[in-house]
């Protein structure tokens, strides 16, 4: 029984059996009071009826059909006022006092409910009742008469009531507890049933629910479930996937960088040469390979989920600009020039390496943009600060970004801007630029180009040096 309160349908049903009693009390009160006056009015018009056979009799009648007439109407004497003349037209001796009058020619309901309450608390007691008589038969007629049988009988008809309340209460909560079942707790339970399976297999999409509930409400539940789970399913086939991704990234990101490792020591042996030429490149050839393998080695941390904290320093920023353009050749490039609005002593503080990866990906990825779009352009670094921060803007000319990358533009493998690539780059760059308390914002893209900002905070150990 416990278990069956606890369910939906047994609360409703609980609740329904309260609010139809409850209604019911409500009612019961007026129609205890409403025969009450129908008792009194009845007594009123038998006594009348008995005072018919007296006035027949020409005020003669025998004491034992007086008494007959007065215990038929149920009442101890009757006075009737006739032609403004008040005469007590039959009688018998009253046990006691009489303890209330009731006037039912000015009762309202209030006073009806009221007095109703009072005959019901007091048992025994004479009370005088006072009235109009029927068919024209005078202009008042009083009476006096036992309150006990009046309670009694209303006592009775309360207990009528309430017995035909219950039944009624316990037939319409049956009716709907059964069109509630139906209707609500069914279809409930069918949702539920379809996200428990789900539960144990999310990613067989034979599980996702079909959205077939007739209640409007019930109806865009199923359906958003359906959104849900078809949404995840997606989502779990994804992640699997760039699970697997990741991990043979790993291990060419591993091997590459055992294959890297060996090529630093054949550049490092090229710049002990004689040759002014090799000894100039050698240089910029261990450099470039050095950031090969710290990438391999960042890949791997990627695969980890974890990039490392940054190792704060003074980096020359126009130099760190310089390196990015000229690795990526847009100093000798004819279609794609680089302009560098920096300031030669400009110097922040920052992770150095991070910090080219970052202007790495943000250039490269204006570069390619402005290829692929076939046309000459210019990319744009500049820089600055406030009393706050630091902010390095990149910028381009090339035809902006589609609306489908800017939709997920710093999420790995889904803000690619380019057909074929993955997003990683931006993703990456976001992730380090949050490393230094900073952030990597999308400025603007439109038809003349795409500008990013990368804002980063002169915090505690990120002061500006002079």
């Amino acid at each position: 029984m416990r278990r069956f309160l606890n369910t939906l349908s047994g609360r409703f049903l609980m609740l329904t059996a309260a609010f139809v009693m409850l209604a019911e009390v409500l009612i019961l009160v007026p129609s205890v009071a409403r025969f009450r006056e129908d008792y009194l009015l009845l007594r009123l018009e038998k006594a009348q009826i008995a005072s018919l056979a007296l006035l027949a009799a020409d005020d003669m009648i025998a004491p034992d059909l007086e008494a007959e007439l007065l215990a038929n109407a149920g009442v101890y004497n009757v006075v009737l006022r006739r032609d403004e003349v008040r005469q007590l037209v039959l009688s018998s001796p009253i046990p006691v006092p009489v303890e209330q009058t009731y006037d039912l020619r000015f009762a309202g309901p209030l006073g009806l409910i009221r007095d109703t309450f009072m005959d019901v608390l007091d048992k025994q007691g004479v009370i005088r009742v006072i009235g109009e008589p029927v068919e024209s038969g005078g202009q008042q007629i009083e009476v006096a008469l036992e309150r006990g049988p009046m309670r009694k009988a209303m006592l009775e008809h309360g207990a009528r009531v309430l017995v035909f309340s219950a039944l009624i209460s316990m037939v319409t909560a049956l009716l709907l507890f059964l069109a509630v079942r139906r209707l609500l707790v069914v279809p409930i339970r069918r949702v539920v049933t379809h996200m428990t399976a789900y539960a144990e297999a999310p990613e067989d999409a034979r599980r996702v629910i079909a959205p077939t509930a007739g209640i409007r409400e019930l109806r865009e539940a199923e359906e958003a479930l359906q959104m849900m789970q078809t949404q995840l399913i997606g989502a779990l086939r994804q992640k699997e996937r760039l699970a697997q991704l990741g991990g043979a990234v790993a291990k060419i990101s591993h091997d590459l960088r055992n294959i890297l490792t060996t090529a630093q020591l054949f550049a490092d042996r090229l710049s002990a040469s004689d040759d002014p030429a090799v000894a100039r490149a050698a240089p910029k050839l261990v450099g470039s390979i050095r950031r090969a393998v710290s990438l391999c080695e960042s890949t791997l941390t990627f695969g980890r989920a974890e990039e490392p904290p940054p190792q704060i320093a003074r980096v020359p920023l126009r130099r760190l600009m310089e390196e990015v353009a000229e690795a990526e050749s847009l100093v000798a490039d004819a279609s794609v020039g680089c302009l560098i609005d920096v300031a030669p002593n400009m110097v922040i503080r920052a992770d150095g390496e991070q910090l080219y990866r970052v202007l790495g990906n943000l250039v490269r990825n204006a570069r390619q943009a402005l290829e692929t779009a076939g046309r000459p352009g210019t990319i744009e670094l500049s820089a600055g600060e406030g009393e706050e921060e630091w902010w390095i803007k990149v910028g381009d000319t090339g035809p902006g970004l589609p609306p489908k990358a800017r939709e997920h533009l710093f999420t790995a493998f889904q803000g690619g801007a380019r057909k074929g690539g993955s997003g990683l780059g931006l993703a990456i760059s976001a992730e380090l630029v949050r490393g230094h308390g900073g952030r990597l914002d999308l400025l603007r893209s439109d038809s003349d180009g795409t500008e990013f900002i990368i804002r980063l905070p002169k915090g505690a150990g990120l002061s500006a040096l002079v």
